[in-house]
């Protein structure tokens, strides 16, 4: 009897996947066609029609807002996870939808993006997150990302950049188009400092002198806080923590993942000088890897290992 209540409860699981993911691609199907619609109006526009360009962005932020509200409902309806969303303690900064953010995360799976957008929606502005070039060759995501004007990122060897180090200039220009239209309207700008998904192999190659953590970049951040310096209100700083360790985005769908837990801290801007800059991301880094060590003390949970 135990072995057929766990046949019958890995199949349920599998069944939950395959549903939540053709929601999800329906889902983008759907709302792809506003975003196609006035995100290719939006770039015919002359620089000069600031007018309907403003509009036009308006209405790609309603459509993107609909896609993760739906998806939100799906992940809902079908008991995803459990999701635990709370503020720090000694918050006293609530959340504005009318204003600008800086958003930074640890990155442990591919499931934190859809993590983020839900535990956030309704309560700050729409996100805009540095992505991977290769991102824009995956069907419709990809077209659907450039559209709404999301900072486009090559990743570049540390030899490669040492060799040529004008191919730096490559990302400052991405992120400075992408300001241009976030200056538009209140958006939350998401940054994962460590640049790729955190795993115990990667760990070691680092060096990383962080238990739960890879090393944080600060150069994306810098150039975001330099562009955005008139608009933006705060840091919002995320920590997600997932029950018995990071799913893989397969067995997130599936519900494997019985519970997340999502910390926010609402924080003061830092100053975008260099040195600072890096004293304040390695203080914030060394503050949230405490915080996982105890989490992960008390629940006995593993380290990513794919």
């Amino acid at each position: 009897m135990p072995a057929q209540r766990e046949r019958l409860g890995a199949m349920a699981d599998t069944l939950r996947g395959c549903a939540a993911f053709a929601f999800i691609v329906l889902n983008t199907v759907v709302w792809f066609v506003p975003i196609a619609l006035l995100g290719t109006v939006r770039r015919l526009l002359p620089k000069s029609a600031g007018r309907a360009r403003v509009l036009c962005g308006t209405g790609l932020a309603h459509a993107l807002q609909g896609w993760v509200g739906c998806a939100k409902a799906m992940a809902r309806t079908l008991r995803i996870t459990r999701m635990q969303v709370r503020m720090d303690a000694a918050e006293q900064s609530p959340l504005k939808r009318d204003a600008w953010y800086l958003l930074v995360s640890n990155h442990q799976s591919w499931a934190d993006i859809l993590v983020l957008v839900f535990a956030l929606h309704g309560a700050a502005p729409p996100f805009v997150f540095f992505t991977k070039r290769e991102l824009i060759w995956v069907p419709l995501i990809g077209v659907a990302l450039w559209l709404l004007e999301f900072p486009y990122v090559r990743r570049y060897s540390a030899a490669r950049l040492s060799a040529n180090p004008a191919l730096r200039e490559h990302d400052r220009e991405a992120i400075r188009r992408a300001c241009d239209g976030i200056r538009e309207r209140p958006t939350s700008v998401l940054n994962f400092l460590e640049g790729t998904r955190f795993t115990a192999a990667k760990r070691s190659a680092q060096d990383s002198p962080y238990e739960t953590l890879l090393k944080p970049k600060t150069g994306g951040l810098r150039m975001a806080l330099e562009a955005l310096s008139t608009r933006l209100t705060a840091v919002v700083d995320v920590t997600i923590d997932y029950a018995g360790g990071p799913p893989s985005f397969w067995d997130y769908l599936c519900g494997r993942c019985r519970q997340v837990d999502v910390r926010v801290r609402v924080l003061p801007l830092p100053s975008a000088s260099g040195d600072d800059l890096r004293e304040w991301v390695a203080e914030l880094w060394e503050e949230k890897d405490r915080y996982l060590a105890r989490r992960r003390e008390v629940t006995g949970q593993r380290l990513g290992s794919d």
